[in-house]
């Protein structure tokens, strides 16, 4: 990426999360802090919510569109109450969700895939109308080696396991900044 978080953003980004989701719930006005420039800057941004250990949303902007400050509070909304996989976060669940915030760097284009870097690097495939992306960290959580992410991307987008052999499927690289409550003992 282009740009480095130090821990007092990285900490703000998760109260700022935490914070758009209890005031949505509360059907208060959200207090947020003030965001540092750095934070005022255009970056794409994923919001995982994990309850118990398991999957509770990911919702996400792989492109830089809004200041990630912005991003992170719409996607964290997103990842507790608009994931079509699980039912909206009720507020007996805000104290056992567990948020990681991961902000991307710009998409790179790759046409040789030993550019990918298991565990650093997530991947975007497309091919025609479909299109899957996963995480840089979801490889490291599974284990997966480079066949594998590519294969599980594929069939995240709806399309048979091999098809990033095809001439017609684009692969787009990037990495992030991932961090978590715990790693600040929020």
């Amino acid at each position: 990426m282009d740009f480095f978080l130090n821990d007092e953003e990285k900490i703000l980004l998760l109260k700022t999360a935490r914070e758009a989701i209890r005031a949505k719930l509360a059907k208060t006005k959200p207090k947020y802090p003030d965001p540092t420039p750095l934070l005022r800057e255009k970056c794409g941004a994923f919001v995982t919510l994990h309850k118990a250990g398991k999957l509770r949303g990911c919702i996400g902007h792989i492109e830089a569109f809004d200041p990630l400050f912005n991003t992170v509070i719409e996607v964290a909304r997103a990842s507790a109450f608009s994931d079509p996989r699980f039912s909206p976060v009720k507020t007996d669940e805000l104290g056992s969700l567990e948020i990681e915030i991961s902000a991307l760097s710009p998409l790179k284009r790759i046409h040789d895939l030993n550019e990918i870097k298991t565990g650093t690097h997530g991947i975007m495939l497309k091919q025609g109308n479909y299109s899957g992306l996963l995480l840089p960290q979801v490889a490291v959580e599974y284990g997966w080696d480079r066949r594998t992410l590519l294969t599980h991307t594929c069939q995240k987008a709806g399309l048979p396991g091999d098809c990033w052999k095809s001439r017609d499927t684009e692969i787009e690289i990037f990495s992030a900044i991932v961090f978590n409550e715990r790693d600040f003992n929020l």
